[in-house]
């Protein structure tokens, strides 16, 4: 099954400066949205691989569209994030199978490699509900400058029969980190942990 695409947004959020230091280059995060039909809505099914299906689309779909978004090389990307908001006559089940079992291995085409984890959440609301987008670093889950998460909306979805499905890819981490931990420039990212 293919997704059924309403809308589609993009969205770049630059910081250029930060507790009154200027940040050069600027920190940037891009997100890519798609609003799609819920297949399932408003009933019960069993097997839902028509929306792991449709997952692994939007993986690719929206990976690409962030990196590009970006204007940077695939290997560029430095940390990523997932995450769907079901509409009112879906489940949160809907949400973990668009997640979950497919759409990784697409965005992580997308941005070269990907050895770690990709954060994740999923939640239920209306139209306007905002959507956050947990981030973490792409090959190496431990490095705390990339702990972050960027969030967006809709005005008029998901709609009750609708998901509203993102994706977040930066070229940075946090402007000004100085929590400690492993740098960006000590990953091994074998493991995706170190």
């Amino acid at each position: 099954m293919k997704a059924r695409i309403r809308k589609l947004g993009v969205w770049i959020e630059e910081t250029h400066e930060e507790a009154g230091q200027q940040i050069s280059p600027p920190t940037r995060k891009a997100v890519a949205a798609a609003v799609i039909e819920n297949p399932f809505a408003g009933r019960y099914v069993e097997d839902l691989s028509d929306l792991m299906d449709i997952g692994e689309e939007l993986g690719a779909l929206l990976g690409e569209k962030c990196v590009a978004a970006l204007g940077i090389r695939a290997d560029q990307a430095q940390s990523y994030g997932k995450a769907a908001l079901v509409g009112e006559n879906g489940e949160l089940e809907h949400a973990a199978a668009i997640l979950h079992p497919k759409l990784g291995a697409p965005l992580r085409k997308a941005v070269e490699k990907g050895a770690a984890l990709v954060p994740s959440s999923k939640k239920r609301g209306g139209m306007g509900q905002d959507l956050d987008i947990p981030l973490g670093h792409k090959d190496a889950a431990f490095v705390r400058s990339h702990f972050d998460g960027v969030e967006i909306r809709f005005n008029d979805a998901p709609r009750a029969n609708e998901i509203v499905v993102a994706v977040a890819v930066t070229d940075s981490g946090r402007p000004l980190p100085r929590v400690g931990g492993l740098k960006a420039d000590e990953i091994v990212g074998t493991d995706g942990l170190r």
